[in-house]
């Protein structure tokens, strides 16, 4: 038997405020333009959250789940450093041409 591969993301969302927004997806480019184009009637859309600033990748969708409420319960600044670790400048990843 053939093991499927699964994608699962936990991203960052941030407004130009500076508003942040945790959530998870098996869709990443979906799940951002969605976001970007306010399709969501959620936190994201009230609070112009429309710039992906980081995501990670998983194949276990419990890991996902779990890192997505690590990353919830924690305070702004240590999600700020967390950002900075691959994206120093707060580029919009949502516009980088091919997602993994």
């Amino acid at each position: 038997m053939v093991k499927r591969e699964y994608n699962f993301y936990v991203y960052i969302m941030a407004s130009a405020s500076g508003t942040l927004y945790v959530g998870m997806t098996n869709d990443l480019e979906r799940r951002v333009d969605e976001h970007k184009r306010g399709l969501i009637e959620c936190f994201t859309k009230k609070y112009s959250c429309h710039k992906l600033v980081y995501y990670e990748h998983f194949t276990d969708v419990y890991e996902a789940i779990e890192r997505e409420k690590q990353i919830k319960r924690w305070r702004r600044e240590k999600k700020q450093n967390l950002i900075r670790t691959i994206n120093p400048i707060w580029k919009d990843l949502g516009l980088e041409s091919e997602w993994e």
